[in-house]
């Protein structure tokens, strides 16, 4: 009885949030599997497997923020729209950069960007 409320609340909760706080909790999630990555980072032979899922997953991430910020029927201003363009495809070009050759400084910008991004949205 007690999972059926806890399931209906989650439910409930996942369905209320505003969209800004959705893509701060997004952004804090994909900075968190980097962070993790990080967390384990052995210099000559960082965790593959986990790096990959991490960036794979900021990247998916960035991919649909960026394209629909800039979309044309986003009613933001025209200098945010290409800002956040501009940073996105930032992040997708150091994403590959290091998904070819891992550096922990360059996993540290995304974690440090993602967390920033996370606290502007939530108005921190």
């Amino acid at each position: 009885m007690q999972n059926l409320a806890a399931s209906a609340y989650q439910k409930t909760s996942q369905s209320t949030v505003n969209p800004r706080e959705l893509e701060a909790q997004l952004l804090m999630k994909a900075a968190a599997m980097i962070q993790k990555t990080l967390d384990s980072w052995d210099q000559e032979n960082p965790d593959a497997g986990s790096l990959r899922d991490a960036l794979t997953y900021n990247r998916r991430l960035w991919t649909i923020l960026s394209t629909s910020v800039t979309s044309e029927d986003n009613p933001l201003p025209k200098d945010v729209k290409e800002n956040v363009g501009a940073l996105g495809a930032f992040i997708l070009r150091l994403t590959v950069e290091l998904m070819i050759e891992p550096k922990p400084e360059r996993a540290r910008t995304l974690v440090s960007i993602n967390r920033n991004i996370a606290q502007g949205l939530r108005g921190a």
